[in-house]
C-alpha cells in the first residue's frame, strides 16, 4: 500500500492494535507500525507524538464532546448535568466495541499504559469539574458529580467492552448510574 492512499490515521491505529497484540507494546516500534500501515516514519510523528498515543487517539475529542454537552445541558442536579456529558461522549464510541476491547485489552496488559489511561480520565474529570462550575455549581458538589459519573462511566465502559455485554454504552451508562443511585 503506498504511503499516499487515503485514512493514514486509520491505517496507523490498526496497524499498532495488530502489532500490539501480535508483538506486545514495548516490542512495537514507531517504525513497525509506520511500515505496517505503509507510511513514512516521519509521517507516525506527523499525527502522533509516540506509539502510547495510538491507544489514546481521540480522547480530546472525547472530552471536549462532554463539556460541550455540559454547558449545554438543560437545568439539571449536577450529578444529571455530568452523566448528559458523559452520555453525549458514548455516541463517539458506539460501534467500535470491537475497537475498544482490543485497545483495553492493550493497555490493562501494560502499567506505563494504565498510568496514562488514568491520566486521561482524571483530564476528563477535571473538564467535566470546570464545566458544572461554569454552569454555577458550587465545590464540593462540582467535584463529587463529575468524578461519580465519570466512575459511572468508567464502569459502564468496562462493562461493554466485555464479551458477555450486548447493550451499548449509553444504556450501560445508565444501568450504571441507576446501580450508583441505589447505593447513595
Amino acid at each position: 500500500m503506498g504511503r499516499w492512499e487515503p485514512d493514514a490515521r486509520g491505517r496507523m491505529t490498526r496497524a499498532a492494535l495488530e502489532l500490539f497484540a501480535e508483538r506486545g507494546f514495548e516490542q512495537t516500534t514507531a517504525c513497525d507500525i509506520a511500515e505496517r500501515a505503509g507510511v513514512t516514519e516521519r509521517t507516525f510523528f506527523r499525527h502522533f507524538a509516540d506509539k502510547r498515543e495510538v491507544l489514546f487517539d481521540g480522547s480530546e475529542s472525547l472530552v471536549r464532546t462532554a463539556r460541550e454537552a455540559i454547558l449545554a445541558a438543560p437545568d439539571l442536579p449536577p450529578f444529571d448535568a455530568a452523566l448528559v456529558g458523559v452520555v453525549a461522549a458514548t455516541d463517539l464510541l458506539e460501534g467500535h466495541r470491537e475497537h475498544a476491547a482490543h485497545r483495553a485489552r492493550i493497555i490493562e496488559a501494560n502499567p506505563g499504559l494504565r498510568e496514562r489511561e488514568l491520566l486521561k480520565i482524571a483530564a476528563l474529570a477535571d473538564l467535566t469539574t470546570e464545566a458544572l462550575r461554569t454552569r454555577g455549581v458550587a465545590e464540593p458538589a462540582a467535584a463529587l458529580a463529575a468524578h461519580s459519573a465519570v466512575a459511572v462511566f468508567q464502569v459502564a465502559f468496562a462493562r461493554w467492552v466485555a464479551e458477555e455485554q450486548r447493550a451499548d454504552l449509553a444504556t450501560c451508562v445508565a444501568e450504571t448510574a441507576a446501580a450508583l443511585r441505589a447505593l447513595v
